[in-house]
């Protein structure tokens, strides 16, 4: 919207931060600690949302970023198309995955997907990332999918739900910043500095899906990192008549932060904590 915060990315602004001044060198993975780590966050939160659609054929991750899932994606897909409006993540990934064969890169101008062959995708993927992208955007690539889909394809895409709390989001807004952060951190305040997107909800992407031929099917609303705020959706759609069509099932998870912090508990490359120093 033509008044969004600054804090809030539009898509030049996501262009910007992601091409320029963000600071890639832990290839995204910054974002996986609080759940113990990227590894830790693919088992624990995003596979466990997507193994009932893979091996797929050929699966589309749209803004890969630096592959954080990339890596993950390429070995359930015979051909894996990545699509991101960066070209520095594009060759990032080009030399990060050139020993994978199976992969197909393009750059875009982060709302089109005009170079994916109509009827050639069966999975179609996006997490922590179109979170940050506005209802247009987030919009236009549903509309797209529409026609990109195979007649059995199915998607899963995590976008904002903050446009559900609106209000909360506001009053939090005009609180003076030392007051803002330190509600933030004890859970208490909608987490501002996470970037999303202020007018998406879930029942927007469920109307989209909507118009542009395609069948919401399953949608889960949850926290992110701090407090219960359900300020993030996953919703998975598919064209109607394919064997995954179903009526809409809406589940609230408040709880997803929980969840990350057990996994941090629990992981670790050996299963167990570093032994304790006695001396």
């Amino acid at each position: 919207m033509d008044d969004k915060p600054a804090d809030v990315p539009d898509l030049e602004s996501n262009r910007s931060i992601w091409a320029r001044s963000w600071d890639w060198s832990r290839e995204g993975d910054e974002w996986s600690d609080w759940w113990g780590g990227t590894e830790a966050m693919w088992l624990g939160a995003l596979h466990p949302r997507l193994h009932a659609f893979v091996p797929a054929r050929r699966i589309l991750e749209i803004a890969p970023g630096y592959g954080r899932w990339t890596q993950f994606l390429k070995d359930l897909a015979e051909e894996l198309v990545v699509v991101d409006l960066t070209e520095r993540c594009i060759d990032h990934c080009k030399e990060r995955f050139a020993a994978s064969p199976n992969i197909e890169y393009h750059v875009n101008d982060g709302r089109s997907l005009e170079m994916i062959e109509d009827s050639s995708v069966d999975l179609v993927v996006s997490f922590d990332s179109l979170v940050h992208a506005e209802p247009s955007v987030v919009e236009g690539y549903v509309d797209q999918l529409g026609q990109k889909l195979t007649p059995n394809g199915v998607g899963l895409l995590h976008h904002s739900n903050a446009g559900t709390l609106k209000a909360l989001v506001s009053a939090t807004r005009r609180l003076p910043r030392g007051l803002q952060r330190r509600l933030i951190v004890r859970g208490l305040a909608p987490d501002l500095s996470a970037w999303r997107d202020e007018d998406m909800s879930a029942r927007r992407f469920s109307d989209c899906c909507t118009a542009a031929g395609l069948r919401c099917i399953g949608q889960e609303t949850f926290s992110w990192e701090r407090g219960r705020f359900r300020t993030d959706a996953f919703s998975l759609f598919t064209r109607p008549g394919s064997r995954w069509d179903r009526p809409l099932q809406v589940h609230h998870n408040p709880g997803f932060g929980d969840e990350g912090r057990r996994m941090r508990e629990l992981w670790s490359r050996s299963s167990f904590r570093p032994a304790v120093d006695q001396s």
